[in-house]
């Protein structure tokens, strides 16, 4: 517990920044599901005949993975993309049905002798609707607001995986270093968030159902706990607009900001911090797209909406290219970048000096007991061993399938499949036996764990490179001052700095930075 108040006081800027783009988040997308859901709603009260594939719709939004979700909108034009707008609209269909549903609920349980009564004053449809049947139907409608906001909190925290930011940064970021600090932070504040809007909204929606003083003072302190919220998100939100009004006031005769992206694992944040402060140490403007998950980083470059990030060339021939593994560095550079720039007009830069190849591993203590030092040699132990691999692990051309084959593995048990940052605390714990890790993980000296030398060169070489538009006569020769400047023990030392030692990956890229 000390830890983790020792570090909320050292990182509350931070934290209330990702609280602020997740409550900014949940605000905008709540609100869009309100304005389109509620009208929805009252729309399926007189027209029968539209409810049942209106509401199948929104529930079959709310079976969607959300992750899938977010996936499957990335492509779409005007409505996907990397950021806050892709996770508003996912979230925004994540909140509809609660909405819709409670909005026909609460009207078509209004007493119809109510209706009557309207009637027979002479009331047309629209004033039935406004003086009777919305306000007897709010604390309904109410409700289904309140559950659609909790959920949306909940959802956003998925959102930090489109770059769109929010409090799932930390649990993310949490994953990947095994910091149980960052996983707290994160989800205790996401619960506070939840618990907050949950109450507010609560003092709204009981405020219908009491006397007149009671409700006033209900909702004096809902009033109150909203506002504190506006708050949290004007004063994060408050620079941002600033920025985007100075960019609009320097034209466009300036030459424009580069994007910088990474991927979503500590070394590419750390390659993304080197380039970005080396660009900013040349006077030019720069904007991060950090920690984006999947092929995000790709199919950014490919939108134009990120200009470079780090990539390696064996992901880039096996899992983009689709070509089958060879062993050979160079003849796996020379034609991914061939095949780039015909392919997809990206430039892949120098290499960097380093490679990070897959690293088969195991506990360190298990390493020394039975004297292993190459896969082969874990082969005959590893029948009643349980193993555990990454979902891109599994997947991939240069993957299981091949490495199981290449070796003769014939594990007892079905490896299991899961998120690549929980299989390093899994192995640690002793839940999985051996695991496919990076071979530059700073997570190996930290949590004693032992890679197995790949003696059949089954694995194809992961020259670490940035893959860029080439559109920016300056990035070309920062590109070029990083050729070869990075040794496979220097990053394997930089990774370490940020998972063994907690420190962050901008403060370790400027030290790195400040010495070249």
């Amino acid at each position: 517990m000390t830890e983790l108040l020792h570090f909320l006081l050292v990182n509350w800027p931070e934290l209330l920044t990702l609280a602020r783009e997740h409550i900014f988040l949940v605000v905008i997308s709540t609100g869009f599901a309100v304005l389109f859901g509620v009208p929805l709603g009252i729309l399926l009260t007189r027209i029968k005949s539209l409810r049942t594939p209106i509401l199948g719709f929104a529930n079959i939004m709310q079976t969607v993975p959300s992750l899938a979700l977010f996936g499957l909108l990335i492509p779409i034009p005007f409505i996907g993309g990397i950021g806050a707008r892709t996770a508003i609209i996912a979230l925004a269909l994540y909140s509809l049905l609660p909405v819709i549903r409670n909005t026909v609920t609460g009207i078509l349980g209004i007493d119809p002798k109510l209706r009557e009564a309207a009637v027979a004053m002479g009331m047309t449809g629209g004033q039935m609707l406004r003086l009777v049947e919305l306000p007897l139907a709010m604390p309904v409608i109410l409700t289904g607001i309140r559950v659609a906001v909790v959920i949306s909190v909940g959802v956003a925290t998925v959102a930090a995986a489109v770059g769109a930011g929010g409090l799932g940064t930390y649990i993310f970021r949490g994953l990947r270093q095994n910091d149980n600090n960052l996983l707290l932070a994160g989800a205790l504040a996401s619960a506070l968030l939840a618990l907050l809007c949950d109450f507010a909204l609560g003092q709204f929606e009981k405020s219908y159902a009491i006397g007149e003083r009671a409700s006033s003072r209900r909702k004096f302190v809902g009033l109150g706990v909203v506002a504190v919220l506006a708050l949290v998100v004007g004063i994060g939100f408050l620079p941002n607009f600033r920025s985007e009004i100075s960019n609009l006031k320097s034209g466009s005769g300036e030459e424009k900001k580069i994007v910088v992206a990474s991927k979503d694992f500590t070394e590419s944040i750390i390659l993304a911090e080197i380039l970005a402060q080396m660009l900013e140490k040349r006077g030019i403007a720069v904007e991060r797209k950090l920690e984006l998950g999947g092929n995000l980083a790709h199919d950014g470059l490919l939108s134009g909406q990120i200009d470079v990030y780090p990539e390696y060339t064996g992901t880039a021939y096996s899992a983009i290219l689709k070509h089958k593994p060879i062993t050979d560095p160079q003849a796996v550079y020379d034609q991914t970048k061939t095949e780039y720039a015909d392919k997809f007009k990206l430039g892949v830069s120098p290499p960097l000096g380093f490679s990070n190849d897959f690293a088969i591993l195991i506990r360190g203590d298990v390493a020394r007991k039975n004297n292993l030092k190459t896969i082969s040699d874990a082969v005959p132990l590893a029948k009643n061993w349980q193993a555990g691999f990454g979902q891109d692990f599994m997947s991939r051309a240069d993957g299981y399938p091949g490495f199981k084959k290449a070796y003769g593995f014939n594990f007892a048990k079905q490896p299991r499949e899961m998120d690549l940052s929980l299989t390093y605390r899994a192995l640690q714990s002793s839940e999985l036996d051996i695991i496919a890790g990076n071979s530059t993980d700073g997570l190996i000296a930290a949590l004693d764990l032992f890679q197995l030398a790949d003696d059949r060169h089954y694995f194809p070489p992961y020259t670490a490179v940035f893959i860029s538009r080439q559109e920016f006569d300056a990035l070309d020769a920062t590109l070029e001052q990083l050729r070869n400047a990075i040794s496979t023990d220097e990053m394997r030392r930089l990774n370490y700095e940020v998972d063994g030692k907690k420190r962050t990956p901008r403060e370790v890229a400027a030290e790195w930075v400040g010495k070249i």
